[in-house]
């Protein structure tokens, strides 16, 4: 017989497995990634004094959108998540979770946010929408058809951003322009050094996301080398536009020297290893760049 102890343990174990399913559904360091992003805008972008309720309400609205997205996306893609051992233990294609529950959690949480941001202001609201149905309507139903879906999941990943800006200002400004322009180039290197490192798993899915039919080949690291060097024109813009002063500038202009950097050593040798230094460098250099821009703003 089970002692007392271990039958009330079994309430708290389900509830944590549970909430640990729900963790991944939403895809938590991911939907941070974007919180971050859009607050940091906000603070870059903002003339008034710093709202401490918008923040608030861009946080966790901006959250819970992503949250949703990421949701639909892996109902979606649910018999594809069964074919790759990184996501073959994820809630729905393990069977611990069914489509309807995860259906409601993320029309919950889609509700939710879109009314947070809306309560901001209509366009981050419509920005918002924009960005999850993007995500969950193109990009993830288009990875099946061919590599050009990055360029809706570009878009839907940059527009974090872009409703940052909006929260401040209440308009797409040209800094918030320039600043999606900046995410979006970023979005480039981030998604194929990714794709490269799980090219074999993606192609037991049947998911295309290396720009080239040839996967890992040369063609393919081209292709991330000369998309990931526009990023420094890209940061170069700022500048033009006024939205950023000559140190900020310099400092973006390094960065993006950085992450190209990364970019030329998986041309010159086409290995994992520089994929994943790819990667590492692109999880740096976003957060670096937002906290460059704000800094030199406040200080």
């Amino acid at each position: 017989m089970e002692s007392l102890s271990s039958i009330s343990l079994h309430p708290v174990k389900t509830i944590l497995a549970r909430f640990s399913d729900y963790t991944q559904l939403i895809k938590v360091r991911l939907s941070f990634l974007v919180v971050f992003s859009a607050s940091m805008a906000y603070l870059w972008a903002t003339d008034r004094h710093v709202e401490p309720l918008i923040i608030w309400m861009l946080s966790i609205g901006g959250f819970f959108i992503t949250g949703a997205a990421n949701t639909f996306n892996q109902i979606i893609e649910k018999d594809s998540d069964k074919l790759m051992k990184r996501t073959l233990v994820r809630p729905l294609p393990d069977g611990r979770m069914k489509v309807s529950e995860a259906l409601v959690f993320g029309i919950t949480l889609a509700v939710a946010g879109s009314l947070l941001l809306f309560k901001i202001n209509i366009l981050c609201g419509l920005l918002g929408v924009a960005a999850m149905l993007i995500y969950a309507g193109v990009y993830t139903p288009l990875k099946k058809v061919t590599p050009l879906t990055i360029f809706p999941g570009a878009v839907a990943g940059s527009l974090p951003v872009v409703i940052g800006c909006v929260a401040a200002n209440g308009e797409i400004t040209k800094g918030a322009v320039i600043l999606f322009a900046i995410q979006f180039i970023w979005q480039f290197p981030h998604t194929w050094s990714i794709a490269w490192l799980l090219d074999e798993e993606y192609n037991k899915a049947g998911i295309k996301m290396l720009p080239t039919a040839g996967g890992r080949n040369k063609a393919s690291a081209i292709i991330i080398l000369l998309s990931t060097f526009l990023i420094i024109p890209a940061g170069l813009l700022l500048y033009m536009y006024q939205s950023a002063g000559i140190n900020a500038t310099w400092a973006l202009v390094i960065a993006g020297a950085g992450l190209a950097g990364f970019a030329y050593k998986l041309y010159r040798e086409r290995t994992n290893k520089n994929a994943l230094r790819l990667m590492f460098g692109s999880f740096a250099y976003l957060p670096l760049v937002l906290i460059i821009l704000v800094l030199a703003k406040f200080l």
